[in-house]
């Protein structure tokens, strides 16, 4: 008998086991495919192997920017070698993914892999093999919406159409991608494959990119992916896929406008349609237009367990409408993020081990591993507005940042911060620069203490760092 029987090996579920285990508890963790899930093996760690390979292309061929000087007749020579990227990832996930095995042999948890399936609260199996626990934690991630659009599933059988899956380990950088959907890993992608030499093209239904991402920012980091030569067609939703085309509708005055009846890039052009449509040739076709909790498949029915739009319905302490049974991680559809997880996970634990502690999502970040990156956390101006927060907020130029200017030929980035007025707290920060992703995590900080704006004045920041423009602005707010 186990006392916590975990089904799902992402990371939730093998950070729920290890401070189980740490604690004493006698645990099994049931993975379906390889420790580390969604984020360690095809999600967050292999799209930042191939990110950072880019953003070294980036720094080679801009090398004169800061003084490094390549002989012209030898820079079209620069150029980055696909394969070798994809086989650098491979190896990055797999060192990461024995590092999770050798976490779980030290904290003495058992790892079944095959498919687990819920008897009832106490019981699960794999295979013929039956467990029994005394706890039970559901962490089965989420799996990539397919959309349910005419030609899609076809294009997906035949690899036309792709997920965010496949695309990392795609064998040969595709002519023209076309990224369906403006969001996190719509945008990493069209980074990278546009650095690898593809043409690509985004389509998204929404008036901006970066989905809940402030506003501002938004519009910099699409103007910053433009001069790289994306294009970009808002307030536009794909209508069909054929077998080498993505067809669209985009609303009035919506879309990227070319002159001709074709661009140089094969989007047609919807300037003169009365019915503002298009048709874009292209090589492969990413689908990136969100993710689902995955909840069927592992006899969730047989526990009848409270579900909220499509996602397990959880308490502040993870705890689902069963005593005893958890879920963490994307299934709950809370936060689909790695980070929020892990948190979840040892909050969950606490419950379990009787320890005081709860849930709070107030200052969650968010981080696009672009170049530049974008870092979020909290309210935006757009969010605080809606909510009927009296707010005020104040953008900083990251030139006020002498290490940022140091470091960088390109300088548009900023820094904003958003307070209540009334308590003059810090509800939300928002980056768009180099360090981005660094530098929130002491943004959640003041967010999750409910810290004045007084409180962080007085705060010693290292200097030179570019978290100093945190600094510069809330002394101008």
């Amino acid at each position: 008998m186990y006392d916590l029987i975990i089904i799902g090996g992402g990371p939730g579920g093998y950070m729920a086991a290890e401070r189980a285990g740490h604690a004493g508890l006698n645990v099994l963790l049931i993975e379906k495919r390889a420790l580390g899930g969604v984020c360690l093996n095809e999600g967050c760690i292999p799209s930042k192997a191939l990110l950072h390979s880019a953003k070294v292309l980036d720094y080679a061929l801009h090398g004169d920017a800061y003084g490094v000087l390549i002989d012209p007749k030898s820079k079209s020579s620069i150029k980055l070698d696909h394969k070798h990227v994809i086989e650098r990832k491979n190896n990055v996930v797999k060192t990461l993914v024995s590092g999770v095995k050798s976490l779980m042999k030290a904290n003495k948890v058992t790892v079944v892999y095959g498919e687990a399936y819920i008897v009832d609260v106490n019981t699960v199996k794999v295979g013929e093999e039956v467990y029994n626990g005394n706890r039970l934690m559901i962490a089965t991630g989420s799996t990539p919406i397919i959309p349910p659009i005419d030609g899609v599933k076809e294009g997906v059988d035949n690899g036309f159409c792709v997920t965010s899956r496949e695309i990392l380990d795609l064998e040969k950088v595709p002519k023209h991608l076309v990224v369906v959907g403006g969001g996190v890993v719509g945008l990493e992608m069209a980074s990278y494959y546009n650095s690898a030499g593809s043409k690509v093209t985004v389509i998204e239904m929404l008036p901006k990119i970066a989905g809940a991402m402030d506003g501002e920012i938004s519009t910099l980091l699409m103007k910053s992916y433009q001069k790289r030569g994306i294009e970009f067609l808002l307030n536009t939703k794909v209508t069909a896929v054929t077998k080498d085309s993505v067809v669209y509708e985009s609303a009035e005055n919506g879309g990227t406008k070319s002159n001709g009846a074709e661009s140089k890039s094969g989007v047609a052009s919807n300037s003169k349609s009365e019915n503002n449509t298009g048709t874009i040739k292209a090589d492969k076709v990413l689908l990136s237009i969100g993710r689902r909790p995955l909840v069927d498949g592992y006899g969730l029915e047989n526990l009848n367990l409270v579900l909220e739009n499509g996602a397990i319905k959880t308490d502040i302490h993870g705890q689902t409408s069963l005593p005893n049974v958890y879920a963490v991680g994307d299934v709950n559809g809370k936060y689909m993020l790695a980070h929020a997880a892990y948190r979840e996970a040892e909050v969950a634990v606490s419950h379990i081990l009787g320890k005081r502690d709860a849930m709070r999502y107030d200052a969650v970040p968010s981080v696009i591993y672009t170049s530049p990156e974008v870092a979020s956390v909290g309210e935006t101006e757009e969010s605080a507005k809606a909510k009927g927060i009296d707010y005020g907020a104040v953008s900083v130029p990251m030139v006020y940042s002498g290490r940022y200017v140091a470091e960088n030929a390109v300088t548009d980035g900023i820094c904003k911060v958003v307070i209540d007025k009334k308590y003059r707290n810090i509800i939300g920060v928002h980056l768009y620069g180099s360090y981005a992703s660094e530098i929130i995590v002491s943004a959640c900080m003041m967010i999750e203490m409910q810290m004045r704006v007084e409180d962080v004045q007085k705060f010693i920041f290292p200097h030179p760092t570019v978290s100093e423009i945190i600094r510069e602005a809330v002394f101008k707010i």
